[in-house]
């Protein structure tokens, strides 16, 4: 993904629709090859419907994962989520419902269970974002609405999922570039992701003695649903251009984004717990 994609003003409503993204997101690199990284495993992924989610389900079935799919209320983008994973071979199963509730997090993990016998992967991707330029305006219900499904959620799944796991099975959050630079539109947004990054650092020094690895991933700019649905119902020009302020000078794709979550999730990690990767087109954060 040497080349730059541009992107312009669009916008969509929450929740965002994957079919809607022009141009069209990419997925997984034609190119990549699965080599038996995750045979075997069963992997659980919040937000998979579409987005970074989607592309982590896809990478992980590739290299042998089966796949159970969170997703709020999207029901053809986890439709054609479950297609792509049972185009590489692996079973899929898709579970609709809000992660903000604590007893459907509790079932989520159940269903996996119940289903596969095991889990061995939790990927903590499901987010949200609000556009806000003065925190005097930023409502009581958008605060909590943000901090519920950024972070709470993560705590109810990765509570739920612990008893079920073991050696070398793993945790991974997703983050936010956001967490480091604050960007003063995003106030709640980032004051989640920053939470998730001591969640993770916190939750690792606590069972890594169990073998469990714990690890997150801080995105840059990534062209996904969430932008148009969040950031372009803000204003559509905001996505003029987006992603164009990286060293890089362009946003990320999602099949960029997939092969690190592949590697926090097999034993190519095997030495690093409460780390977070950084692929964001160049933007140093020292984080």
């Amino acid at each position: 993904m040497d080349e730059k994609t541009t992107i312009h003003a669009q916008q969509q409503t929450l929740p965002g629709e994957e079919s809607l993204l022009k141009p069209a997101a990419e997925m997984i690199r034609p190119d990549y090859k699965g080599s038996d990284k995750l045979k075997g495993k069963v992997a659980l992924i919040t937000g998979a419907d579409s987005g970074i989610g989607r592309s982590v389900a896809i990478h992980f079935a590739r290299e042998g994962a089966d796949v159970a799919v969170s997703y709020l209320s999207e029901d053809d983008d986890a439709r054609e989520t479950k297609r792509l994973v049972e185009a590489e071979g692996q079973q899929c199963l898709l579970i609709r419902g809000d992660l903000r509730n604590s007893d459907f997090c509790h079932e989520v993990v159940k269903k996996v269970i119940d289903t596969f016998g095991k889990l061995n992967t939790v990927v903590n991707n499901a987010g949200i974002q609000f556009v806000s330029t003065d925190l005097t305006t930023l409502s009581d219900e958008q605060w909590q609405t943000t901090f519920d499904t950024n972070i709470n959620s993560i705590f109810y799944i990765s509570k739920a999922a612990l008893p079920h796991l073991g050696e070398d099975d793993t945790i991974i959050n997703t983050t936010s570039i956001n967490a480091y630079v604050g960007p003063e539109i995003l106030i709640d947004y980032s004051a989640t992701k920053g939470a998730i990054v001591s969640f993770t650092r916190a939750l690792s020094n606590q069972v890594v003695g169990k073998g469990i690895r714990v690890n997150c991933v801080a995105p840059g700019p990534v062209w996904t649903p969430l932008q148009p649905a969040t950031l372009g119902a803000h204003d559509p020009e905001m996505l003029e251009d987006f992603g164009s302020n990286t060293p890089m000078g362009r946003a990320g794709q999602p099949s960029e984004l997939g092969p690190c979550y592949v590697f926090l999730a097999s034993l190519d990690s095997s030495f690093i717990s409460g780390q977070t990767l950084h692929p964001n087109g160049g933007t140093v954060v020292n984080g």
